[in-house]
């Protein structure tokens, strides 16, 4: 008995020896062990000679812990005949005591699972984010400050209807012609630029000259038509307000979700596209803060309010353009890692065939190589359409971003006209328009943690659902305080403001942190046509369609009303109407988007 157990022990310690030798081994680019199950940490080494000796040493290996295993079994079993020994589970538990000292895991994904070879894309493409919300918080905010105290939050419905609309169906055919003209990255830039262009000339030039460039002559008529006209007289204020309006559909939706999706596999945008917005909705906090410390500095030092706005507006606007310097490099430096990576796996590719059959033609490793080199097919904006209008999975995404866009614009204008009458004077308003920017992005971040948890755990759907949801519950008080309580006195316009803040701040942060993710995953498993025209079609025309319907029917309340806040129980049918059709989308699009994800893991 006492050599059994002798020889037990030298059967254990050699057995721990080989797994120890073999998974170390296999950290060298080889995982083909049955027994031993470790993924490869460095496809590089694949390219070297030594591959094929490695794996024939680690098959040579894995082939006697199993033998080892077997007779460690055999003498167990002889020992106590009463029992009986699972080999797996021997080999398992071994596995599981081994492993931590092997291949321990980087401190940081305990809290994020982001793996080391994701990092430096997960980062790049996290402060890419962060700085394009950077600067569309900041143009929000100054667009809303330029029209609703010059022109009344009530002309934002005339604008977008008559001026959104229009110059976002022109963007829409210019970008799909350029799509079929310019690779991917050539058209991000030339995307890109022109905002850029158009905001630097406006801070310096346009504003500046405003007194002279303003038909001020025009006379306003009474009634609801004097918001329309103002616009007329204000007309610099209004493109700005027009080309914010197409910024906040490019830059985010179009711009960087395309560059996300081109780089991002779907089993990685599972745990990093919520971890990545997390990063990335930082922004609106940056971003109000800067505009609350530029305001207050800038009224501390200059008494006049429209000079004061105007220096304001050209140090933020000089904030913007060095955000849009550090957006293309860092659209670079994602590419650059992400053209990498494709090397590697095309090289992991050829080294496969070769080892599987030395007989493989070189024209067929051509074809291993040369990826993405088909020519793309030239699709018209009609086309697109039609395939939009054609196809169930791609109406359910629009149904989606429609839904959202007018069940915000709904509650949205009209808080924005209370804001108004609270804070008249446009820095003051500006001021305060900063800190519920800043607001807004901390809640996302919040709201994050629980938006990443939801999908990982309930799944797309639960995630999806979120929004619509906490919309519908969270504009409840916001209808009630403007039915009943009305904008007579100070008291009851300071509690509709604060009201309708919590509501604005908390459905954009569910927004950021949940329905931007949900949405952006179900454009992956597309193929590459869909991605490109299907997605600018929904997110860059299907967006302004969504919430200048809503100014539609706003516009008509104002021209019958006199003022948007009398309609607001005609609003608030819409509101939860739109917000039935949102949650039958969702519940539609749901296992459509399993089924495909399903099929591209099958690939």
């Amino acid at each position: 008995m006492n050599c059994r157990i002798i020889f037990l022990q030298l059967l254990c310690c050699l057995y721990l020896t080989l797994l120890i030798d073999a998974k170390r081994l296999s950290c060298h680019g080889i995982s083909s062990s049955p027994v031993i199950d470790v993924v490869s940490k460095d496809e590089e080494a694949k390219k070297s000679p030594l591959f094929l000796v490695r794996k024939g040493l680690l098959e040579s290996k894995n082939k006697l812990v199993s033998v080892i295993s077997t007779a460690l079994s055999k003498v167990l079993r002889h020992s106590e005949p009463s029992k009986e020994i699972n080999i797996k589970a021997i080999d398992d538990s071994l596995t599981s005591i081994i492993a931590p000292i092997i291949e321990k895991q980087p401190w940081y994904m305990t809290f994020l699972p982001v793996y080391p070879n994701e990092l430096p894309k997960f980062l790049s493409l996290s402060m890419m984010m962060f700085w394009i919300v950077f600067v569309f918080t900041m143009t929000r905010d100054t667009k809303d400050a330029l029209i609703v105290t010059n022109c009344g939050a009530e002309a934002i419905a005339f604008l977008k209807v008559y001026g959104v609309v229009p110059a976002a169906a022109a963007f829409m055919i210019v970008y799909a012609k350029a799509a079929n003209s310019f690779s991917p990255r050539t058209l991000f830039y030339l995307t890109l630029a022109p905002f850029f262009l158009f905001y630097s000339l406006f801070a310096f030039v346009l504003y500046p000259l405003r007194n002279v460039l303003h038909p001020m002559h025009i006379v306003v008529p009474e009634g609801g038509m004097k918001y329309a006209v103002n616009l007329l007289r204000y007309w610099t204020f209004s493109l700005y307000y027009i080309v914010s309006e197409l910024w906040g559909s490019a830059g985010i939706p179009l711009l960087f979700w395309s560059c996300a999706n081109d780089v991002i596999k779907i089993e990685q945008a599972k745990r990093i596209y919520p971890l990545m917005s997390l990063v990335g909705n930082l922004g609106p906090i940056l971003s109000g803060i800067c505009m609350s410390a530029v305001g207050g500095w800038v009224s501390r030092t200059i008494l006049d309010d429209e000079m004061a706005f105007e220096m304001s507006l050209k140090v933020l606007t000089a904030m913007m353009m060095a955000a849009g310097g550090l957006v293309g490099g860092l659209h670079w430096y994602v590419h650059k890692i992400s053209d990498q990576e494709k090397r590697k796996e095309s090289t992991s590719e050829v080294v496969k065939a070769a080892v599987k059959s030395v007989s493989v033609k070189s024209s067929e490793v051509k074809k291993v190589i040369k990826v993405g080199k088909v020519k793309k097919p030239q699709v018209s904006l009609s086309e697109s359409l039609s395939v939009l209008a054609s196809n169930s999975y791609l109406r359910n995404i629009a149904t989606l971003v429609l839904s959202y866009g007018l069940t915000i614009e709904f509650t949205e204008i009209m808080w924005k006209a209370a804001v108004k009458k609270a804070f008249p004077e446009k820095n003051e308003y500006l001021k305060f328009m900063g800190r519920y920017s800043a607001m807004v992005g901390t809640s996302a971040t919040v709201m994050m943690f629980a938006g990443s948890r939801i999908v990982k755990s309930l799944g797309w759907k639960a995630g999806a659902i979120m929004t619509p949801a906490t919309m519908g519950l969270l504009a409840l008080p916001f209808f009630f305080a403007i039915i009943f309580g009305g904008l007579d006195s100070p008291a009851s316009l300071l509690v509709i403001v604060y009201v309708g803040l919590l509501q604005n701040v908390l459905s954009k942060a569910t927004k950021y942190a949940v329905f931007d993710p949900t949405k952006e995953m179900t454009y992956i498993p597309l193929d590459k046509d869909s991605k490109t025209k299907g997605k600018a079609a929904i997110d860059v025309l299907g967006a302004r369609l969504g919430k200048s319907g809503a100014a539609l029917v706003q516009q008509l309340l104002v021209v019958l009303l006199g003022s948007i806040l009398r309609g607001a129980p005609v609003i608030a049918v819409c509101f939860y109407l739109i917000i039935a059709a949102w949650i039958n989308a969702v519940n539609s699009l749901a296992p459509k988007f399993e089924e495909k994800s399903k099929q591209m893991d099958g690939k």
